[in-house]
């Protein structure tokens, strides 16, 4: 059985391949159009703010990802990277232990002697370095069509940061205090709310824990009329593509569930003319009606939940499949006491996947 994850879009299709501790990882992408081509400095910036061992809330692994493309038969791209900094022997005392909170039980269920030996196996974060490859494509390809994807720290340890909803629906100077995040070592609006949230960070890994975190992902530019009703909604297009992302355990759109506690009258977002421009007063939907984004009325706006990371120094309990008998489990190796950091270009990765295809696929219906 294949261990192999292949995504099928609209049009794009994502066949990601390798495992955490394997000689090289990789992403073959189907479906991009005439004359699109990587451009490797701005896949190179993406990877940089992925790459780990960086700094005290990243794992000590330290990885180059450099990526090397290889161009395809009908339009296909093949991005890898090399697998420098492997230590399988750190995993030798637990091949049959499952870690609590990871997939080595259910692989071991699915895929049997296939599964990973070592590290999560393709289950592992270091897969989504093959999804910033695809990304960095599909997000340099919206770019060109004025579509930006801004993602940051919403919350982690308990501390907020500044976020969309808590501006006006199309602020400016919020989009251009987003937009910055980019640049900084800590992925957040807020600078003050960084540190203390690395502060969180570092008091769970003194303790041998971690901790989890949420993500905002803004998109501004958006066309009116992506998506579409039911199984073709937009909000489950993303969902999906944000639910490969290892460690993700919910998305929300707009107000998400708050909106449970909400009335009609609050909850619904007004529709105003400002000059013969078509706006939301409040954007509790998250830039979605209907499964259909609303344009330039209000950004698409969402939030992912990641959950700690599960591999912590902590001892604690769990089976020996082997002997059939309840043991305990000390994790040693390098991991993230806080994931979410290195996960929020990975965020905007996703995101542009699901655009990109949504894009693609309504510029071949113009087109037919």
């Amino acid at each position: 059985m294949s261990m192999d994850s292949t995504y099928k879009g609209k049009v794009l299709e994502l066949k990601i391949y390798g495992q955490s501790h394997s000689p090289t990882i990789g992403v073959f992408i189907k479906g991009l159009s005439d004359g699109v081509r990587p451009d490797e400095d701005f896949t190179r910036s993406l990877m940089a703010r992925r790459a780990p061992g960086n700094n005290k809330w990243s794992t000590p692994r330290k990885e180059k990802d450099e990526v090397i493309f290889e161009q395809g038969e009908e339009n296909t791209i093949h991005g890898y990277i090399v697998n420098t900094n492997t230590k399988p022997k750190d995993y030798a005392s637990i091949m049959n232990k499952p870690r609590p909170g990871h997939a080595d039980y259910t692989g071991k269920i699915k895929f049997k002697d296939e599964a990973a030996q070592s590290g999560g196996g393709i289950f592992s974060g270091r897969m989504t370095a093959p999804l910033c490859i695809a990304g960095s494509i599909a997000l340099n390809e919206l770019n060109k069509r004025g579509i930006e994807i801004y993602a940051h720290l919403k919350r982690c340890g308990g501390i907020d940061d500044d976020s969309c909803l808590m501006h006006e629906v199309n602020d400016e100077d919020f989009r251009r205090r987003l937009s910055e995040v980019k640049t900084k070592e800590f992925p957040v609006v807020s600078d003050e709310a960084g540190e203390q949230m690395k502060a969180k960070i570092e008091e769970a890994r003194l303790s041998l824990d971690s901790v989890g975190a949420v993500v905002e992902c803004v998109i501004y530019g958006l066309p009116a009329g992506l998506g579409g009703p039911i199984f073709d909604g937009l909000e489950g297009k993303i969902a999906s593509l944000i639910y490969a992302i290892p460690a993700v355990k919910g998305v929300e759109f707009g107000a998400g569930f708050d909106v449970a506690d909400m009335r009609g009258s609050r909850n619904n977002d007004e529709f105003r003319y400002e000059g013969d421009k078509v706006t939301l007063a409040t954007n509790n939907c998250g830039g979605i009606l209907g499964g259909i984004s609303v344009g330039e009325a209000a950004p698409l706006v969402f939030d992912c939940a990641f959950k700690p990371t599960p591999s912590i120094a902590r001892e604690q309990n769990t089976i020996d499949i082997m002997n059939k008998e309840n043991t305990t489990i000390s994790i040693e190796g390098r991991h993230d006491p806080c994931v979410a950091p290195r996960a929020v270009p990975v965020v905007e990765a996703a995101a542009a996947i699901a655009i990109y295809d949504e894009i693609l696929a309504e510029e071949i219906n113009e087109d037919a």
